[in-house]
This record gives structure tokens, sequence and C-alpha cells, in this order.
């Protein structure tokens, strides 16, 4: 029995230290990230908004980001749990396709971007395509009385490469991209 005992808390104090030495390795290398391993803080006109937190925005004057299954409540940060082949999602999907056709006219038979029509697994991603955000350019280039080369060049500088070249798909911030889009003159 002693033996049980003391073999026990030798694993007990192995896995502390392994478990503490990734923790360590974890929080050192999120310091080394641009924010600091902390939420990127964007202020706009005297208001506060979290740049890694999806955002809705209602006026037709600005991109709009993925849907989201919690309402963009980080505080209950999750997704709707139904899968591709759940008849309910798949009309909902289908209604968010016939809004975005309805709302974009010009886009004709173009596809639809799926992050425009799905929502990411946290409800809460921040960030679109390059896609998503061109097939939005015509609507928003004709509601701000801007050419759409100037909103698509706005787009394309917005736009984030994968990290390294190759890791993960090129994104596009909505918050960030909204504000831009704001101080165009």
């Amino acid at each position: 029995m002693k033996n049980h005992i003391v073999a026990a808390f030798r694993l007990t104090f192995v896995m502390l230290a392994i478990v503490g030495i990734y923790l360590l390795i974890v929080y050192a290398g999120s310091k080394i990230l641009p924010t600091k391993g902390n939420a990127e803080i964007i202020t706009q006109n005297g208001q506060k908004f979290y740049a890694n937190i999806g955002q809705e925005f209602k006026s037709e004057k600005y991109f709009q980001g993925r849907p989201s299954a919690v309402d963009y409540n980080a505080a209950g940060s999750a997704g709707s749990n139904k899968g591709p082949s759940n008849e309910e999602y798949l009309q909902i999907v289908q209604k968010r396709i016939d809004t975005l056709k309805m709302i974009h006219p010009g886009m004709g038979n173009t596809k639809v971007p799926v992050e425009l029509v799905t929502a990411s697994g946290s409800g809460l991603d921040p960030d679109i395509s390059e896609e998503g955000a061109l097939y939005q350019v015509k609507k928003i280039a004709a509601v701000r009385n801007l050419s759409e080369e100037k909103v698509r060049n706005l787009v394309k500088n917005q736009t984030e490469k994968p990290f390294l070249g190759l890791l993960g798909p090129s994104k596009i911030n909505v918050l960030k991209l909204n504000i831009a889009l704001d101080q165009l003159k």
C-alpha cells in the first residue's frame, strides 16, 4: 500500500512539473506576439472595441462579418452544434444565402463565400476571407458613393497574409476594415 501511495505522489509531482513547464512555455510564447497575449483593444470615437472578437455591424454602410450562433455575446461563446446534414441548419444557411443575394443584387449568381452564411465554432470569429469582403464591395461602394476600385483597394490593403507565408489562410479583420472604411475620404 505504501509503495502505491509513494508512486502516486511521484507521478503527481512529475505531471505537475511537466504541465507547469508547458504552461510557462505557452505563456512566454504569448509574450512575443504583437498583443503580448492580451486582447487587442481599439478605441474609436471614445468607444472601446475588441478586435479579436466578432462584432455585429447593423448598418448597410459597413462590411458584415460571420454570423454568430451566440448573437456576438462573448460571455456565451459556442457554436450551434448543428451539422451539415441537419435540416434546420440547412434551412438557416439557405435563408442567409437568399438574404445576402437580396442585399447584394449586383452579384448575380456569384457564389456566396461560405463564411458569410455559416457561424464559426465559437460564434465570435472576427475575420472573414478576402473573397467574403470582395463579395460586399459593390454594395458598400454604392452606399458610400465611393468607387468600387477604391473600396477593393482598401480590402486588399487590409488583408492579412498567412503567418510565415504558409500557416493559415489570408484573412481580414472586419472591425479594422470598417474603421479604415470610415477613414476613407
